[in-house]
């Protein structure tokens, strides 16, 4: 019997790797990853044997050139906010022009699509926690909507295609752990390399806004049960812990961790920033039988130790424009 083939958008990036990861030992697959090294990194899968990897940017990429695939996991986009933010324009080139390219091929070879969206689809939230089926509270004009649109309007591609592709809009809630960008701005990272620096960890605002944190292990094996799954044309789930806490309370956990005074020096809070963030998992529980099972503390634990492992590569921006966003 041929062995499945698998693509992988992103996948030398944070989630995609620990994908891919996952994929190599436990599927008889044949693997290909479809990379620009944007955010993604070499190092990641650097090590992972019988692996196609292809450098190229999924909104030029001639996709005649690969085989047919049997499944597409579409995780590549930026998912930083300094990074986003940065190169606005690319990551909704990626968002509408990549994830079109990527449909026309699904659709061309019969493959099923699970397409990576994001908490940040439900903008600030009036509706806690939040469920599948509220439809948000974003602004098309601040310095994130680039990232918040575009991932919205990519939604809205894979319902136009799920007549002909089978989609699964997986949308994923805040993950952490090995594999992290040392530098990409976001919540674990910042507090985690100020830890490591002896610095003070930095606040945006009072501290009360609130994230559910999912380990990157629990949230890749939620994507996979749902690959996996049969939940017809076109679904939408949300992947992410349910447990919510306090940016204060998740600096404090750090801090205990790490044996280190409480420091901690506030700043505004950016622009558009989402006050609330809890996962509504009702339907992955249900549909896939599928729950996050790492606790807060076994999680940062192994995170810390990864950054300590790459304590070379842990500096810390001058600047932050936010915690929240997709991995």
């Amino acid at each position: 019997m041929p062995k499945e083939k698998i693509l992988v958008t992103g996948g030398a990036g944070f989630i995609g790797s620990n994908l891919v990861r996952n994929l190599i030992y436990n599927f008889d697959c044949e693997i290909t990853v479809i990379d620009n090294l944007s955010s993604g990194r070499m190092a990641n899968i650097s090590d992972f044997p019988d692996i196609n990897f292809i450098e190229a940017d999924i909104c030029d990429f001639d996709f005649s050139l690969i085989k047919s695939q049997d499944k597409i996991y579409h995780l590549a986009c930026l998912a930083s906010p300094p990074q986003y933010q940065k190169k606005s324009i690319q990551t909704l080139d990626t968002c509408y022009i990549g994830t079109k390219n990527v449909l026309n091929f699904a659709r061309k070879c019969g493959a099923s699509l699970l397409f990576s969206s994001t908490s940040e689809i439900y903008g600030d939230p009036l509706v806690h926690p939040q469920t599948e089926s509220y439809f948000g509270n974003v602004s098309t004009l601040t310095p994130r909507a680039c990232y918040d649109e575009g991932k919205r309007v990519a939604e809205t591609l894979c319902y136009e295609y799920s007549d002909s592709v089978e989609i699964k809009i997986a949308r994923i809630f805040n993950t952490y752990g090995p594999g992290m960008c040392p530098e990409d701005g976001r919540i674990i990272s910042n507090f985690i390399n100020q830890s490591l620096n002896g610095e003070p960890l930095t606040i945006y605002g009072d501290g009360s806004q609130t994230r559910s944190l999912c380990y990157v292990s629990d949230t890749v094996d939620g994507l996979i049960k749902y690959m996996e799954n049969d939940c017809g044309p076109i679904s939408v789930i949300n992947i992410g812990h349910d447990n919510e806490l306090t940016v204060s309370e998740i600096a404090q956990v750090i801090q205990r961790l790490r044996g280190q005074p409480k420091a901690i020096e506030y700043y505004p809070l950016p622009e558009a920033d989402p006050k609330q963030r809890k996962a509504d998992i009702s339907k992955a529980k249900e549909l896939l039988d599928w729950m996050p099972y790492t606790d807060l503390e076994s999680g940062l634990l192994k995170t810390i130790d990864y950054f300590m492992t790459h304590k070379t590569q842990a500096t810390v921006p001058v600047t932050f424009t936010g915690h929240e966003a997709l991995c």
